[in-house]
């Protein structure tokens, strides 16, 4: 296993380099100047230049990618934001807070919510309760979530004045936001979940359990969902990894000072420095995930950690 996630981490490294050129590649060839955008419609063309060249933005495109990828993988330098001078490391610090808060409290929802209408919906195949759930997972998957999010806004801060309608302060501002983002997660989850729940239950050991006695509570839990985890980790990770990146939609309809808001702003403002950097971040970030997916499949499924022992006793016998 420490050999697999060795070998995972160094191929994280042409990935995350496939990332940075092709935003780099983007932001460079995108419509927009970004010296007229920071200095206004009032400043000359003479003071355009003079800012072109102090951003290097005068030089040829290969020798701005390599000085990119230098200071970004070798030196470790996200740079300094084009708008507002300070370092973009510091400023990414104090907004990932905000996104991780708000991705793990959607995260935490989607599972409590999509995990037991998909266990549900299973145990009661072509039943009521089953098309109730798939029939919430189908409306839950196919509203966006931006709309869902204004309608949330007006219920729950317009009409019944509850919960504050955005911004940051205490953990009542999490709460729409999660509510909003939640939903496709929640679909997706009740889906799968259903489907490796029906594939397990049909199989000869839960026939053997039931027959043994064994309380169907304990069927559900330790034997079918169980062996039903492996589809539903992949679908947890690639969801968490998703709300990271798609979290700018939620956090600029919600005003949340976060990652996301932070890279459209920086689209906006034609910044490259900070949607580069915030590019690249995430990027390594859902990496991350799925590494933590991958490791996490050795932990509840036990065939999986014997295909590396018994790898690894081929090895030492070849040897």
């Amino acid at each position: 296993m420490g050999k697999y996630f060795l070998k995972r981490l160094v191929w994280m490294i042409p990935i995350v380099l496939g990332v940075a050129i092709l935003v780099f590649t983007l932001m460079t060839f995108c419509p927009g100047d970004p010296a007229a955008i920071i200095l206004g419609s009032s400043a000359t063309e003479q003071d355009m230049e003079i800012l072109r060249e102090q951003m290097g933005l005068n030089d040829p495109y290969l020798v701005r990618l390599g000085r990119f990828l230098s200071d970004t993988f070798l030196h470790f330098d996200l740079g300094e934001s084009w708008v507002t001078g300070a370092d973009i490391g510091a400023e990414m610090m104090e907004r990932l807070p905000r996104t991780m808060t708000l991705s793990l409290v959607t995260l935490a929802l989607s599972v409590l919510i999509g995990m037991p209408l998909g266990i549900i919906a299973a145990v009661k195949q072509n039943r009521w309760q089953d098309n109730l759930c798939m029939t919430f997972a189908l409306v839950g998957i196919s509203i966006p979530n931006f709309w869902l999010a204004l309608l949330l806004i007006l219920l729950f801060s317009v009409q019944l004045n509850i919960l504050p309608p955005m911004g940051i302060g205490s953990w009542q501002h999490y709460i729409l936001p999660a509510m909003a983002g939640c939903m496709g997660g929640v679909a997706q989850l009740a889906r799968q979940t259903r489907s490796s729940m029906l594939d397990v239950i049909r199989s000869d050991y839960i026939t053997t359990a039931r027959s043994k006695g064994v309380p169907e509570f304990k069927v559900i839990t330790r034997h079918a969902l169980k062996n039903g985890l492996i589809p539903i980790i992949t679908v947890i990770g690639t969801h968490f990894g998703r709300m990271l990146g798609g979290a700018m939609v939620i956090e600029t309809i919600f005003s949340i000072p976060g990652m996301g808001t932070y890279i459209v702003g920086g689209v906006g403002a034609r910044n490259y420095p900070v949607v580069q950097a915030g590019t690249i971040f995430l990027a390594i970030v859902f990496s991350f995930c799925m590494l933590v997916v991958d490791m996490v499949y050795a932990a509840v499924d036990p065939r999986i950690k014997a295909q590396y022992e018994r790898g690894k006793r081929k090895v030492k016998r070849n040897a």
